[in-house]
C-alpha cells in the first residue's frame, strides 16, 4: 500500500530539471537562460561551455541533468532534443550590512535564484 502516483505534468515528449538556490540574482541568471532557450541541446551545451558568465557552469549542469532525465526516465532520443523552456524564479534574499562613514550602514542584498529547464523531443523535418 503506497501513495498513488501523481499524474504527469509534462507531455510525453518532454523532460525537465530544476536547480534551486543558485547564488546569483535572477536578472543575471535570466541572461544565461535566454542564451539557450529554443536551441538544440548540442548547441546549447556548446554555448554554455564557452560562455564567460560564472553561472553558466551551473546552468550547464542543470541542462545535462534534464538531458539525462529525458534519456533515462522517459526514453527520449538525445539527438532530437531541444530546449523548450528555460525560466528563472526568485528564491530567498540574504540581507547583510556594511559599515559606512559617520556611523551609518549600507544594506547588501545577496539574492538566490531557481532555474527550470524543460527539454522537448522534436522530429527533424525532412
Amino acid at each position: 500500500m503506497g501513495k498513488a502516483s501523481r499524474p504527469r505534468v509534462l507531455k510525453e515528449n518532454e523532460a525537465k530539471a530544476v536547480s534551486r538556490m543558485l547564488r546569483v540574482s535572477p536578472q543575471k541568471l535570466g541572461l544565461v537562460a535566454g542564451l539557450i532557450r529554443g536551441k538544440k541541446v548540442a548547441a546549447a551545451l556548446a554555448d554554455l561551455e564557452f560562455s564567460r558568465k560564472r553561472i553558466a557552469k551551473d546552468v550547464k549542469k542543470c541542462l545535462e541533468s534534464a538531458i539525462a532525465n529525458a534519456e533515462n526516465n522517459h526514453q527520449l532520443d538525445v539527438d532530437d532534443l531541444q530546449v523548450a523552456e528555460a525560466y528563472v524564479g526568485k528564491a530567498l534574499v540574504i540581507k547583510r550590512y556594511n559599515p559606512r562613514a559617520r556611523g551609518r550602514v549600507a544594506r547588501v542584498m545577496r539574492p538566490f535564484s531557481n532555474l527550470t529547464i524543460v527539454v522537448r523531443e522534436v522530429e527533424e523535418k525532412a
